[in-house]
């Protein structure tokens, strides 16, 4: 009779285990076996006895549980080396798709020339990694001279604080990688699924909350960086080109005590496959909101007392900006608070966080496998009960914050210890031509440290006051202007590359947005709007969110050649998430959407109503009525004689 029990049990158990297995649910190294089917391994003797533990590799069943062949790619890739550096030595001009998918762990995407037709021309775009967007004068010097010697001519300053360089050819990929190695630079985990740049407010402020938050963030950086020595074996021969960790980024990743760690893997955090997807990090202090924060995985806040004394951080968590189109289960998110933890802990909180993800993200289908959407099946509270098991502690209600701001940083600015710094605006973080000649002699003669915003600009740190007059007189020469002479909409504005390099874009972003903000100015003009009255407008090639267009009062977002997805609703301190208002509004059209809302906004505005939030609060239905009963405004004087950025840098008349 008991064994007939027992028999019944396992018949319900199968089917159980078969309605539960569905989808991949991520990997456990919890003591518990679940239906994943995950490899076990006894302790050895010398290990704790509390049991069975997890050996750095999930081995779900695959007979049962789908997974992307990425995760097949990074399981078998022997800590992302297999067969990337067997490709790396062929003569091929390309290498094959399994390590196209691992180069990017290494900070590099291939790609080719989409302007170009027949044959395809291969080429590799490298990323660095700046945490805080830090560039050291040696290392902006040598990025500059690989861009002419191996690359297209241009730097391209992104909006995570990085550098991009276009153009690199497969056979000089190692020399332009042991470069930037060597001269205090690195492009490991600028791409892939792993945590990529962590943003702070590149402003060179003494201010200790500032210090303390960039600190914080080159910490995270340090913590979540792939330990196997898999970059340094490719790309230098085995030399590890590194500078001493923190003694408490050490203590941090080897803490296992709450049973994070893959015990004695090359990856203690990662293990064999990493994460599910890329990872997004971002740290800054009260109101400065440079970084959007709220549209990463992780937004973290220093928290200080009334002496200005940091105390700890507050955390936000499940912000993401990827989606597809015309799939409504993808969505842009903005980050919520998850909670407060002391200065000393935020290591492990970020790590307990970030395990979560890797425990428990999706890896059967890509494009659901952000920690976003994670939060968004869970629910804040269950996420945060799992993350506290990891954590090993409750976290602390959320400290009160005040309102966000955005900050440019452009212009002349006190650092606070008797230097100055100069924010310079580059459009769309494109750095060529005369621009890139004068950033050099600059750089060069002062011996300037120089910080990335995540707004695609430059700062040059560190000036003494004599030095300001003749670096402003060698930057104007180059069309680098003052705040004041640049465009408002420029200096808000932001696009990704998209074309002709990117392969996932569908139309123009960089090549497109210039046009698209002289007729925006144009119709502001028209309806009578001030010049210093500006709206936040950002444009993507494809729905990726590169560039947050979902953050914009006015996105941009490519969903056909030469057609947009029209995006309306945000703010212009980046605290709403925008709405998608029209599908395919061909380029040439732009004039018969822009020119009702403008007009609308400037007759309809409370006091002091941005353009986003007057979209938001008049709602959908009555903008779409404005546009299709729209038939033409009367001509209103321009109320300004200014010339745009674009005509000042291509020298042009109008």
């Amino acid at each position: 009779m008991e064994a007939a029990i027992l028999s019944a049990k396992a018949v319900v158990a199968e089917k159980e285990l078969k309605l539960h297995i569905n989808v991949y649910r991520g990997l456990r190294s919890s003591v518990v076996i679940n239906p994943v089917g995950l490899v076990r391994a006894l302790h050895s003797s010398s290990s704790s006895s509390s049991g069975w533990i997890v050996r750095a590799v999930s081995m779900p069943d695959t007979a049962v549980v789908k997974r992307s062949k990425v995760e097949l790619f990074k399981e078998q890739s022997n800590f992302l080396r297999f067969p990337l550096n067997e490709e790396l030595q062929t003569e091929a001009p390309n290498i094959n798709e399994v390590a196209t998918q691992l180069i990017k762990f290494h900070g590099s995407y291939q790609q080719t020339n989409r302007d170009e037709r027949g044959s395809k021309s291969y080429q590799f775009m490298l990323r660095t990694k700046n945490p805080c967007g830090k560039v050291p004068n040696e290392l902006y010097l040598v990025m500059d001279d690989l861009a002419d010697k191996f690359g297209i001519g241009t730097l391209r300053l992104t909006t995570r604080q990085t550098f991009q360089l276009h153009g690199i050819l497969k056979k000089n990929l190692k020399t332009v990688m042991n470069s930037i190695i060597k001269n205090m630079g690195s492009t490991l985990g600028a791409c892939g699924d792993l945590n990529r740049n962590v943003l702070a407010p590149a402003a060179p402020y003494t201010k200790k909350e500032y210090v303390f938050s960039q600190e914080t963030a080159e910490n995270i950086a340090s913590l979540l960086a792939p330990q196997s020595g898999a970059y340094y074996d490719i790309w230098v021969d085995g030399e590890k080109v590194m500078s001493a960790e923190p003694p408490e980024v050490v203590a941090a990743r080897n803490d296992n005590s709450n049973g994070t760690n893959f015990p004695d893997s090359p990856e203690p955090i990662y293990g064999t496959q990493y994460l599910p997807r890329k990872f997004k990090i971002a740290v800054t202090v009260p109101t400065d909101n440079s970084v959007d924060i709220l549209t990463n995985d992780i937004g973290i806040v220093v928290v200080s007392d009334s002496d200005g004394e940091p105390q700890g951080f507050n955390i936000y968590v499940g912000g993401g900006m990827g989606r597809t189109h015309r799939l409504e289960t993808t969505f842009p998110r903005l980050g919520e608070p998850l909670g407060y933890v002391p200065k000393e802990d935020i290591l492990y909180a970020v790590k307990a966080i970030v395990v979560t993800q890797r425990e428990n993200g999706r890896r059967d289908d890509r494009k659901y496998s952000r920690m976003k959407y994670l939060i968004n099946e869970w629910g804040i509270e269950k996420f945060r009960s799992a993350v506290e098991q990891y954590y090993g502690k409750k976290f602390e209600s959320f400290r009160q914050l005040p309102e966000w701001e955005f900050r440019s940083y452009l212009g002349w600015h006190e650092q606070g210890d008797g230097a100055l710094f100069c924010g310079i605006h580059v459009d769309n973080g494109r750095i060529g031509g005369k621009m890139k000649k004068a950033l050099r002699e600059v750089i060069e003669n002062y011996h300037l440290d120089v910080r990335i915003t995540p707004n695609q600009n430059l700062i040059l740190c560190g000036i003494r006051h004599s030095w300001r007059q003749p670096i402003t007189t060698v930057l104007a020469q180059a069309g680098l202007l003052e705040p004041r002479y640049v465009d408002p909409l420029n200096i808000t504005a932001m696009a990704c590359p998209s074309l002709p390099l990117c392969p996932l874009a569908i139309t123009e972003a960089e090549r497109g947005i210039p046009d698209i903000l002289k007729r925006a100015r144009a119709v502001l003009d028209k309806v009578g709007i001030q010049y210093n009255e500006s709206v936040v407008i950002r444009v993507t090639g494809c729905p990726n969110g590169c560039a947050r267009p979902y953050m914009a009062e006015l996105g941009f977002v490519g969903d056909g050649p030469n057609s947009y997805q029209v995006w309306l609703g945000g703010t212009p301190n980046q605290t709403s998430l925008a709405r998608c208002f029209l599908n395919r509004v061909k380029i040439q059209d732009l004039e018969t959407v822009l020119e009702p809302l403008f007009y609308n906004w400037r007759s309809k505005r409370l006091q002091g109503e941005s353009f986003g939030q007057f979209t938001a609060r008049i709602g959908f239905e009555k903008l779409q009525e404005m546009v299709d009963k729209w038939d033409g405004v009367v001509d209103i004087p321009p109320r300004h004689d200014l010339k745009t950025f674009a005509d000042y840098q291509n020298g042009k008349e109008e």
